[in-house]
């Protein structure tokens, strides 16, 4: 014997309780949907077999289906590079080129103090090999980032202290009269190497904190 609702039909608390199966707001109040189910003994039925369906359609396994993800990456066309996506690569063979170049000259500089141990104005022997064993360790620097752009952020700290103790020496030498002006010149085939690496490694930095916002944004 069912409490009859004005109003309400059977139907309508049916079609609540499937509302309440699927988390669905209900337009019929839970007290008077729960008071119904226990006086109506269909309803109630029909209650506990519909929570089963539900049940099940949920925890099915899902049927078997064929990856077809690489096939349809393969088959898309390839994307075109963006205006700036080509300057930045463009920049970034440049800047590599560039630092390959001064990296072979500065080696070359230094090859002849080591090979004859003869330096600029007469220096000794040692003095010269030392010399060129510097000059070569920065020539080595730059051929490296060159080849592995991501070294730039690992020897800039070297190469900037470095350039920035011989940039003053050399002007202070020079207002004493200790260096010719050839020697101090030479100095700028290494001024100009530290910037291009300097350039890689703020690139670099960029493109890490650009992939580090894309990956917030996306998790």
């Amino acid at each position: 014997m069912s409490i009859e609702y004005p109003g309400r039909r059977c139907a309508d608390f049916r079609e609540a309780i499937s509302a309440r199966l699927d988390g669905e707001s209900l337009e019929t109040p839970v007290a008077e949907l729960d008071r119904h189910l226990v006086t109506c003994v269909a309803c109630a039925d029909w209650s506990s077999q519909a929570a089963q369906v539900t049940r099940q359609a949920r925890i099915a396994p899902a049927p078997s289906v064929p990856d077809l993800a690489a096939a349809i990456l393969a088959a898309l066309p390839p994307s075109p590079m963006t205006a700036a996506a080509v300057r930045s690569r463009v920049l970034g063979t440049a800047l590599r080129l560039a630092l390959l170049a001064i990296g072979v000259t500065q080696a070359g500089v230094a090859w002849p103090a080591l090979q004859r141990g003869a330096g600029a104005m007469s220096a000794p022997v040692h003095m010269a090999h030392e010399t060129g064993a510097w000059n070569l360790a920065v020539a080595v620097a730059f051929l490296a980032v060159a080849a592995a752009p991501r070294l730039a952020a690992g020897a800039l700290p070297f190469l900037a202290s470095f350039s920035v103790l011989l940039g003053a020496y050399t002007v202070s030498d020079l207002d004493g009269g200790w260096v010719h002006v050839e020697r101090a010149v030479l100095h700028v085939l290494m001024f100009a190497g530290v910037g291009l690496v300097a350039a890689v490694a703020w690139r670099g930095r960029r493109r890490r904190h650009f992939a580090a916002s894309l990956g917030e944004a996306l998790a």
